[in-house]
């Protein structure tokens, strides 16, 4: 049945010719890294975050979680905080997901 075949001296230069090329091309670690979500939400007596709010038309958790930078978990309670406030009022819930909307 024989094993692998034997590569020609040709084949084998081929070879080491493709990898020293992938070598100087490796990928730097770059220094930069991506913000890190925040874990303490913006303050609810702020004007502008009852602005900020009123400008959204559907609020949900992802939507609060990216524009203000929060984790998730952190944007759902601080939905429930403003629906306690009345500032926000539940349009619609389902067992995943809370759908909000401005008050007034």
């Amino acid at each position: 049945m024989g094993g692998k075949k034997k590569r020609s001296m040709k084949q084998i230069t081929k070879a080491q010719k493709k990898t020293g090329k992938k070598e100087k091309q490796v990928a730097k670690p770059s220094s930069e890294k991506k913000g890190v979500p925040r874990l303490i939400p913006p303050k609810l007596k702020d004007d502008a975050l009852e602005s900020e709010l009123k400008k959204i038309k559907v609020i949900t958790p992802y939507s609060i979680a990216t524009r203000f930078d929060l984790n998730l978990s952190t944007a759902r309670v601080f939905l429930n905080d403003l629906e306690r406030k009345g500032l926000i009022e539940l349009v619609s819930r389902s067992r995943n997901l809370r759908i909000y909307k401005p008050a007034g």
